[in-house]
């Protein structure tokens, strides 16, 4: 089955990924059609496919990355696009360019698309002010990082049928979070239901704009986070943040929101996600990480296929067969 045949449509209604807020269930699940089928081509002898030949990819890491950024370029390439990758580190930023005029630079050496990682809210929103390109937002700060809600959506739809009356429990730095940010947005258009939990001082004061968004309840109660619960989504703990004094400590935080092997026990089918890094022994135990229940490496593969399926959307390439 084609994505057209699966969602009546194979374009986007936007030109660029900012956030999942104003995507539609209909846009996501165009998304999660053309993710299956770009996975099924990282399984092919040949894991290559020349949808986006001609295509040039700027990858502009402001931030430090290794899954989001490693996942994008493989994606890039898997697609036959032409990438180039750009870090802050070394580049005229350091010399005292703007995010303005580094953009702008790079987009009079003709480029289609930039990803873009920054550590400011809104920095994705404002290139697309600056440059023609499709902008996708690889995460800016605190505020959304769609691809990662996307193939963890992507994954939890592998194991369930419907999004429905699932139960989706998001446990950990809330505050920080924004993974946590887009998976509230993304799983509540599709129909879950979504639990924030953990402790106090790591929710954002906004949580009444997150639990206004749709089927959201906050909880500062892990037993209670995993009551009913059909998928944990754990997240990591900053340690580059631990010096803000919002946790007594490690050990505590992981006594009372880390899901160890009596809560998987407990509960014989429940699943358990992370997005990664882990912290072992923080917010999981390290046999919860190694457990079959865990779905953490599927998260990975199915990272590269949702990030070559947003491509192509967003690309002139959705006018080209998959491949």
């Amino acid at each position: 089955m084609t994505p057209t045949e699966e969602t009546g449509s194979n374009v986007l209604s936007h030109k660029h990924l900012l956030g999942l807020s104003d995507y539609s269930a209909e846009d996501i699940e165009l998304i999660l059609a053309n993710a299956r089928q770009f996975r099924d081509v990282l399984y092919r002898p040949i894991r290559k496919v020349p949808t986006l030949r001609g295509t040039t990819v700027v990858n502009l890491f402001f931030e430090p990355s290794t899954r989001t950024r490693i996942s994008f370029e493989l994606a890039e390439k898997r697609l036959s696009a032409d990438t180039v990758n750009f870090s802050a580190s070394g580049s005229s930023v350091s010399k005292g360019e703007s995010l303005k005029d580094t953009a702008q630079n790079i987009e009079a050496m003709q480029i289609d698309m930039v990803v873009v990682r920054h550590s400011s809210p809104g920095a994705a929103h404002f290139l697309t002010q600056c440059v023609p390109s499709a902008i996708i937002n690889a995460g800016d700060g605190a505020h959304e990082h769609p691809t990662q809600a996307l193939l963890d959506i992507l994954t939890i739809s592998d194991n369930f049928e419907t999004f429905k009356g699932l139960n989706i429990s998001i446990i950990g730095d809330i505050m920080h979070s924004r993974v946590a940010r887009s998976n509230v947005y993304g799983l509540t258009a599709l129909g879950a239901n979504v639990t924030l939990c953990g402790p106090a001082t790591l929710m954002p004061v906004e949580l009444s704009h997150l639990v206004e968004h749709g089927n959201v309840r906050i909880t500062h109660n892990l037993d209670e986070a995993l009551e009913e619960c059909d998928v944990a989504m754990a997240l990591r703990i900053q340690l580059e943040r631990q010096g803000s004094n919002r946790l007594p400590s490690l050990r505590e935080y992981h006594e009372l929101f880390g899901i160890k092997m009596s809560h998987m026990d407990a509960r014989p089918d429940l699943l358990v996600m992370h997005p990664g890094p882990v912290n072992r022994g923080v917010e999981l135990a390290s046999s919860v990480v190694d457990h079959e229940r865990a779905l953490i490496l599927d998260q990975v593969t199915n990272g590269v296929a949702v990030r070559m399926a947003v491509l192509f959307l967003l690309s002139d390439g959705q006018k080209k067969p998959v491949g």
